[in-house]
């Protein structure tokens, strides 16, 4: 677990409370608004697991406590006024009560910006992983393993190439989206953010004058 901030210069409120945005570590989705005060926080850093402060039950809570539906921290960090805390993690399941991955449902993308895409599937294979739905090929992967991802990537890989020797858009169309589909599946499984791959692009396309 990764901890960026100082807990003395913390800035809880007059409850004691301080704010925590709870973020999916590898699609950037935001999961879910939950409070902490000293001793949830205490926990949180002492199991690896989120620990909240429940304002209506006025009681400590342990997310996933009962539902299995736990997070696994992977870094806290606190804002630049130290009166709110961001907690990424690795859910092991919906965030919230109602069965959706996120308390704040889905986003709609604008159909104007194509490459949001990306975005959008990436979020929809993580909750395929949270939910595990039956007769859906997402979990069938995931079920099957990383040899099973690692084969389809290879097949989708070839089959690429195939379709660029068969000089046809059409073809080579569907089956790069087959094999961009399968890498980001590949992505969530080895828990590696497509922002992260997005990043070494964009440090290549700043280094490119050195070459």
């Amino acid at each position: 677990m990764n901890v960026e901030f100082d807990a003395a210069q913390l800035r809880f409120d007059a409850d004691g409370l301080i704010p925590a945005v709870v973020q999916d570590a590898v699609s950037q989705e935001v999961l879910t608004v939950a409070y902490m005060n000293e001793e949830s926080l205490k926990k949180t850093l002492e199991t690896g697991e989120t620990w909240f402060w429940s304002r209506s039950r006025q009681e400590l809570w342990h997310k996933g406590a009962t539902s299995g539906n736990t997070q696994q921290v992977v870094e806290i960090r606190s804002d630049c006024d130290q009166d709110a805390l961001l907690v990424r993690v690795h859910p092991q399941g919906p965030a919230c009560h109602t069965g959706d991955s996120s308390c704040f449902g889905q986003v709609a993308v604008a159909g104007s910006d194509r490459y949001a895409i990306l975005n959008t599937l990436e979020r929809v294979i993580a909750e395929r992983e949270a939910h595990r739905p039956e007769n859906s090929y997402t979990t069938y992967l995931f079920e099957e393993g990383v040899d099973k991802i690692l084969k389809k990537v290879g097949e989708e890989a070839g089959e690429v190439i195939i379709a660029a020797k068969n000089r046809s858009h059409e073809e080579l169309s569907w089956e790069a989206a087959d094999l961009i589909f399968h890498l980001l599946v590949l992505l969530r499984e080895q828990q590696l953010p497509l922002d992260r791959v997005l990043y070494e692009l964009e440090q290549r396309h700043g280094n490119k004058g050195a070459e």
